[in-house]
C-alpha cells in the first residue's frame, strides 16, 4: 500500500468518524442483504458490534503505515472470528458491503481513488486474518 493510499484512507476515516453509529449500522445492513444467512453468526448487540467494528477500523487506519505493529492483533482476530464461524469467503462479503458503506456516508468524498485505497488497505489488512483463519477450516 502506497503512503498516499494509506493518507486517503486516513483522511476519509475521518470523515466516518462523526457518523459512526449511522456508519456500523449500514455496514451491516448492507452485509446481511448481501448475504441474510451472515446474521446468526453475531449473537451480541448489533449497536455494541458496530461500536467494536468503528474501534478496530480506527486502529487499523492508525497503523495502515506500520502494518507490523498490529500484525499480531489482526492473526488474533483472524482465529476469532474463524471460531466463530467466519469462512474465507465471507472476507469478500464485508469487503463489498465495506466499500459500499464507505460510498454511501462520504459521497463525492469517496471517488475512484479513495475506493482503490479502501480496497488495497482491506485487502492487506485482511490478508493477515484470513492467513490464520483458513487453516482452521481446512478440515471442515
Amino acid at each position: 500500500m502506497s503512503p498516499e493510499d494509506a493518507e486517503l484512507v486516513e483522511r476519509t476515516w475521518k470523515g466516518i468518524l462523526p457518523i459512526r453509529d449511522t456508519f456500523a449500522e449500514l455496514f451491516y445492513r448492507k452485509l446481511f442483504e448481501l448475504d441474510p444467512g451472515l446474521r446468526p453468526l453475531f449473537k451480541g448487540d448489533l449497536k455494541e458490534q458496530g461500536r467494536n467494528l468503528v474501534a478496530m477500523m480506527s486502529i487499523a487506519v492508525r497503523h495502515l503505515r506500520k502494518p507490523e505493529a498490529i500484525a499480531t492483533a489482526l492473526r488474533e482476530l483472524g482465529r476469532r472470528h474463524a471460531s466463530y464461524g467466519v469462512r474465507d469467503e465471507h472476507y469478500e462479503l464485508v469487503r463489498t458491503a465495506l466499500i459500499l458503506s464507505l460510498d454511501l456516508s462520504l459521497g463525492e468524498e469517496f471517488g475512484p481513488q479513495a475506493r482503490g485505497a479502501w480496497e488495497a488497505a482491506y485487502d492487506a489488512l485482511s490478508g493477515a486474518m484470513r492467513g490464520v483463519a483458513a487453516p482452521a477450516h481446512a478440515g471442515a
